[in-house]
């Protein structure tokens, strides 16, 4: 049998993002190997998304930090793997396990004769138009690492454009990301008031769940609790609206919690933040809410903006790369340049107080509006449309390995 090895710094991101590729690679006759470190999980609590799918697990220690030791030892347990496997295709994510595993395939490809077609897939370069300076360390990284890469896979138009000028050993690949199920957000329908039904989930409800009031609006966030998420900005901003009735439930765990609750409290508002932590219902949570806010300073193609389009939602967000390949201002969202509370404050008020005025649109309108405009923009990211870009892509590596 064929075998396949994924490769991520991190366990947590197959099972999350790149099940479909794990299918399409099964039903092309491939043994699923996943190489990780599986003691650090992302996207969940354990690793336990990866009983059941045949997926054969093995651990390497891979580090953050391109500086640190044990790199090195990351380095040897990943060759030590591929000799041992003889792996067919090898496809990898995540910076630092990128740069691992296509070195070392280099390696094996020159130890042993034998030609391990590499795949990398870029969720999203370091480095970007106004990207900090330490980010373009990564630059001469990833042009250099192209020659020994058979596909490049982009998932932004930026990103896309500057790979195009690199020495790829193959080809340059561009697919709108890593396709979104979008019938997970169409079968959650309405119950009752305020109460919504996924199929095969129990009711659940938002504001009884969150004690939050029936007459306050519901701004929502999902995501890593990370600093490039910028969730203090919104923070701030809420400071700055007590005269709205406003909620803002942030999804998601990471580092940046404690600092965020204490914010919340210096700010005033610690009764209308609510941190929700890791919840595995989005779907119910999003369709909850009134207006979903991301101001985040880095994104490849975020699969969370993707999720709260699929809902019908309105989007408060900023304008970087990847939000702008799947955002027009004004049409699904409004866009906010720099991360200054006030103009998020501005903006957030705008989504729900229209001026008056023979030419202003209701706030609630308006959302509507938007969030019709976001349901029919995420289609072309959907996963059929990312299935047939990657069928494409693997298929023609297997050809050209053929021939």
């Amino acid at each position: 049998m064929k075998k396949a090895l994924l490769v991520t710094r991190v366990s947590g991101f197959i099972p999350q993002h790149e099940m479909n590729n794990v299918r399409i690679l099964q039903e092309m006759g491939y043994e699923i190997h996943y190489a990780a470190n599986y003691h650090t999980v992302v996207y969940g609590k354990d690793n336990s998304r990866l009983d059941g799918t045949g997926i054969i697990r093995h651990q390497i220690d891979f580090c953050r930090s391109p500086f640190s030791k044990e790199v090195s030892v990351s380095k040897k347990q990943l060759k030590e793997l591929m000799l041992k496997e003889k792996f067919d295709l090898v496809h990898c994510h995540m910076p630092m396990s990128g740069v691992v595993a296509r070195v070392v395939a280099q390696q094996v490809r020159r130890e042993t004769g034998r030609e391990i077609p590499v795949i990398y897939t870029a969720h999203g370069f370091h480095f970007f138009c106004g990207a900090p300076l330490k980010n373009w360390l990564y630059y001469p990284v990833e042009r250099y690492l192209a020659r020994y890469t058979d596909r490049l896979i982009l998932i932004n138009e930026e990103d896309y454009r500057r790979a195009k000028k690199f020495k790829v050993r193959g080809r340059v690949e561009h697919i709108n990301g890593v396709g979104l199920r979008l019938e997970r957000f169409e079968t959650c329908q309405k119950q009752d008031w305020g109460i919504y039904q996924c199929t095969g989930q129990e009711a659940f409800n938002v504001r009884e769940r969150y004690h939050i009031p029936e007459d306050y609006g519901i701004l929502v966030s999902v995501g890593e609790l990370a600093p490039g998420k910028n969730n203090a900005v919104i923070i701030e901003a809420l400071s700055e609206l007590k005269d709205l009735k406003l909620a803002y439930l942030i999804c998601g765990e990471g580092r940046m919690r404690q600092a965020l609750e204490k914010q919340a409290e210096e700010c005033g508002v610690a009764d209308r933040v609510i941190f929700a932590g890791y919840v595995d219902n989005t779907p119910e949570i999003l369709r909850q809410s009134d207006c979903f806010v991301f101001p985040s300073a880095r994104e490849g193609l975020p699969v969370a903006l993707m999720e709260a389009m699929a809902v019908g939602l309105p989007v408060i967000t900023s304008d970087v790369r990847g939000i702008s390949d799947l955002q027009e201002h004004a049409k699904g969202s409004y866009m906010v340049h720099g991360y200054e509370p006030e103009a998020y404050a501005v903006t957030i008020r705008r989504m729900f107080e229209e001026k008056s005025g023979k030419s202003a649109v209701p706030g609630q309108l308006r959302r509507q509006q938007m969030g019709e405009w976001n349901r029919e923009r995420v289609k072309a990211f959907s996963l059929p449309v990312v299935d047939k870009q990657m069928r494409e892509i693997y298929a023609g590596l297997e050809e050209g390995s053929q021939s």
